[in-house]
């Protein structure tokens, strides 16, 4: 399932891009067969390119666009302010019914941060002065929390759906909130901690019933309304979530 962001995509093909030019990042996907560029709420910029990108012609689209780049992000800035970025000192994530204070303490010789939750605080220890090996830190507990809370639910609401799944992965993805692959693989976003219970009730729900069908056709919603009434309301909402993912998460 997709989380929000405004596309422009060319129709031709290019090669790979050898790395990421400056003022925007770039995601090499095997999939993808032209350039395109994303533009997320908080003014974030993607290019998605295929394998054989070259460089020069990831430069040149983003500079033929560049004008639809700002404008683009003008009209998200317009609704959504920009925030400053600032490491959490507190996180609450609904999805998981857990609140925590962050402590960051700093020890010498440690090259990697290391994270451990006593009761509410959850204490970071090593370099904390480097803010995005905190980040990377904080990340790393989310997955783990996300795979302690949402992988009893989603075995929960797989027996009651009777769809099955075969493996579940928390990821980090910067496109989506989860989806699953015709392999039977769910992969969920470690970011819908920060949804309300509800909304990740949905969310499970949608990728179990893609265990029937792979699409979004009529067949697929009335399956998903069969365990889902509200599921209209509620996909909307979740369409609109990104908006309670921190800036810190550096997701959107």
């Amino acid at each position: 399932m997709q989380s929000a962001a405004s596309q422009l995509t060319l129709f031709k093909e290019v090669e790979k891009p050898d790395a990421d030019p400056s003022g925007f990042s770039v995601r090499v996907s095997g999939r993808a067969k032209r350039i395109s560029i994303k533009v997320y709420p908080r003014g974030r910029v993607e290019v998605v390119a295929p394998k054989r990108a070259r460089p020069k012609d990831v430069q040149a689209f983003v500079s033929e666009h560049r004008e639809w780049i700002h404008k683009t992000r003008k009209a998200f800035a317009a609704d959504v302010p920009p925030e400053a970025f600032e490491l959490p000192q507190a996180i609450d994530l609904p999805g998981a019914g857990l609140s925590v204070r962050v402590a960051y303490r700093h020890k010498a010789g440690v090259s990697r941060i290391r994270f451990r939750r006593h009761g509410d605080v959850l204490v970071l220890t090593g370099n904390v002065d480097d803010e995005m090996q905190c980040v990377e830190a904080l990340r790393r507990w989310l997955r783990s929390e996300a795979r302690r809370t949402l992988e009893p639910q989603l075995e929960l609401l797989s027996d009651l759906t009777g769809n099955a799944y075969k493996k579940l992965q928390i990821r980090g993805q910067k496109t989506c909130w989860g989806s699953h692959s015709s392999t039977g693989t769910i992969s969920l976003n470690y970011s819908v901690l920060f949804l309300a219970p509800e909304l990740v009730r949905y969310l499970l729900v949608h990728e179990l019933c893609h265990a029937k069908h792979m699409n979004h056709s009529a067949s697929y919603w009335s399956l998903v309304g069969r365990f889902e009434p509200d599921y209209k309301a509620l996909d909307r909402r979740l369409s609109e979530s990104w908006r309670d993912i921190p800036v810190w998460l550096g997701l959107h």
